[in-house]
């Protein structure tokens, strides 16, 4: 969500409009279930060799 604040605008109203996105944040987060994608991903190489392996094809 954008917020636009204007020259002129009265504290009340900027007070108002913060309260309002704060109220929307803190009814977006969700927690999550990081347990879910335990053991979801099956390797033959050892992680970190395989990390390595990545970061080296860049």
């Amino acid at each position: 969500m954008v917020v636009v604040i204007k020259r002129g605008m009265s504290k009340q109203r900027i007070q108002m409009q913060l309260r309002k996105l704060r109220a929307q944040r803190t009814k977006a987060r969700k927690p999550v279930d990081v347990y879910k994608y335990v053991g979801v991903l099956k390797l033959d190489e050892d992680p970190v060799a395989l990390q390595r392996k990545w970061r080296d094809e860049w």
